[in-house]
This record gives structure tokens, sequence and C-alpha cells, in this order.
């Protein structure tokens, strides 16, 4: 029974009520595909285009917004703030949610974040060599992926689609290549998402890349801890207000931490940084996803723990440690 009361435990049983929520939760709690959602702006990739799912991610209302409302400053002349009244909106609903939860709408809550965790336990499971932690280098080389997907899919083509300098099916391109969208729909058996499109060539080249972005992060999750997270737009969203958030991962290192790296070893993110010393510091970093796993795998009294305003969730300890050690071989075992 001990086995069972661990952190990341407990994230896993609120993941699987989690993904049952946001891929089934129409088929319940809702009747219409996006009028009865209980948000359409969820930090977290909750799929739109799964008809059965209970929430909605906003990274497709962004991109509508750029598309049909933002490009009206440009060809409709139209007021700067009805043009961006939607968007703001959006932008201010994010900020609220992440004031209850920051990032741990990531480590937490993302149906397509379970998914990959699945897949990764599947392949220890199995025997498959693990990767472990990806190098510091390859790590940076990676980081700034998420801001271009951002920047580029989700605001900018949508906004020259809407200009006129690109066709319809830059629109909403961030949607037509995510592996959530394929991810969710054929979960509830619904296997249209997964196509190449013969409808032009643009339509071509993003199911295409969709196609092969999904089977890209199956094969990965199976050796590598997060394979798509770490590329995943919603991170930069969650960073410009992650300071804001009343759930954080705070340090309170010593001499200790030089040489440990526990933290690191048992981060799914390979945040590096999270092992330099701190006094009393939130260090909820841009890639973090607040999964705990650095708090569980410390082996320093007080060293790390997990805060809420001015509430400690749970803290470091070498009991803590080494009870949380013996589980992960008995589970690996």
């Amino acid at each position: 029974m001990d086995k069972l009361l661990t952190v990341t435990a407990l994230r896993r049983v609120v993941q699987l009520i989690a993904f049952a929520f946001f891929v089934y939760g129409a088929m319940i709690f809702t009747t219409f595909y996006t009028g009865d959602k209980l948000t359409q702006n969820l930090p977290a990739l909750s799929c739109a285009y799964d008809m059965k799912g209970g929430d909605m991610c906003t990274l497709i209302p962004l991109q509508h917004q750029m598309d049909h409302r933002v490009s009206g400053i440009f060809t409709k002349n139209a007021k700067v703030m009805e043009a961006l009244m939607g968007t703001l909106i959006t932008i201010g609903t994010v900020a609220v949610l992440i004031l209850i939860l920051n990032k741990a709408f990531c480590g937490w809550l993302c149906p397509l974040g379970f998914f990959q965790d699945v897949f990764t336990m599947i392949g220890t499971k199995l025997g498959l060599t693990q990767l472990g932690s990806l190098s510091r280098e390859t790590v940076n080389k990676i980081r700034p992926i998420k801001w271009f997907i951002f920047l580029f899919l989700v605001l900018i083509l949508p906004l020259l689609t809407g200009i006129g300098f690109l066709g319809h099916e830059w629109g909403n391109p961030y949607c037509s290549i995510c592996p959530s969208r394929i991810m969710t729909t054929a979960m509830t058996g619904d296997m249209s998402q997964i196509y190449i499109s013969q409808a032009n060539t643009g339509y071509f080249i993003l199911s295409l890349i969709a196609d092969l972005l999904f089977g890209l992060m199956v094969a990965l999750a199976l050796f590598v801890r997060q394979p798509f997270c770490r590329i995943c737009p919603i991170l930069p969203m969650q960073t410009l207000f992650k300071k804001i958030g009343l759930l954080r991962l705070v340090k309170n290192g010593n001499s200790h931490c030089d040489t440990c790296s526990s933290c690191v070893k048992a981060c799914p993110m390979d945040i590096y940084e999270i092992q330099n010393q701190a006094e009393n510091k939130n260090i909820t970093h841009s890639d973090c996803t607040l999964c705990g796993r650095c708090v569980e795998f410390c082996p320093h009294d007080g060293v790390m723990s997990f805060k809420y305003g001015p509430l400690t969730l749970y803290g470091s300890s070498k009991e803590g440690f080494k009870k949380r050690t013996k589980i992960d071989k008995w589970w690996k075992g």
C-alpha cells in the first residue's frame, strides 16, 4: 500500500481523471461541441477537435482571433480595442487559471502529457533502454523551438492569413499539426484526423507534418520522457504569467546541491537550473510542469518544496527520499 502513497502516484490518478474528462467529458456534462465546454481557454492541450471533450485548449481561439479579428486592424480599419478584445479576454482567462494552478496544468492535467507518460511506462516495462536525462547542450538547443512554434504557428501565420498574405489553410496551422488533435479524436473512435490532405500544397504539408509528428512523439516517448512537452507552445503562454502563480517550486539550497544532481535526474524536462543553489527562491522554470519529482527525489531536508501561497504542501526529506527510491525500484523491477 505504501507504494501508492507518493506524489507521482497521486499525479497519475489526477492525470487519469483529467484525461477522462478532457477527452470524454462532453458525453456526461455537455451537449454541444463548443458552446457548453467548461472553458475555451484552458492552458493545456485539451483539443477543440474532440467533439466529446469537456474543455478546449486556448491555442485555437488565439489562432482564430489573429486570423479573423486582429487582422481587421490592417484590412478593415477596425478599432484597435474592438479587434483586440477577444484576445485580451483569452489572455486574461489564461492568467487567472495560471494564478490558480500555475504550470501544474501541464504536469497534472494535460491529456497529451499523460498519453506520453503512459508510453514511457510501457517502454520501461518492455525493457527498452531509456535515454534518461538529455545533455544540457541538447536541452538548450531544443528550448527555442517552442517559442518559434508559438510565435509563428499560433500568432504570426494566422495573422498573415487574415491580412490576406497566406491561404486559408494557414489560419490555424498549429492545430493542423498538433499531436493532441490526432490523439484525442482517435481515443473517441474518430479516425478522421489521421489523413494526408490533397486539397492543396499547404494542406498537404501540414497534414504530412501532423502524421509524422504524432508518430515520432509516440516512438520517442518509449525511450525519452516527455518528448513533445519540450516543444509545446503552451509553455510560452504559461511562462508569461508563471510568476503570479500561487503554486510554485521553491528551493532553499545548500552546498550539497553542487554535487548532488538528484533533482535533475528525476526531472522529466531535464531542467539543469534547478540544481543551482538558491535561498528560499521561486525556481519554477519556464520548462517546469510542476510534476513534483524533483521534490520527491531530493535527499536533503527542507531543500526543495511545493508551496501554494504561504503554505508548504510538500517538502523534501532524507526519509522521504529513501522511501521514494525503494518504491521507484519496485515499480521498475
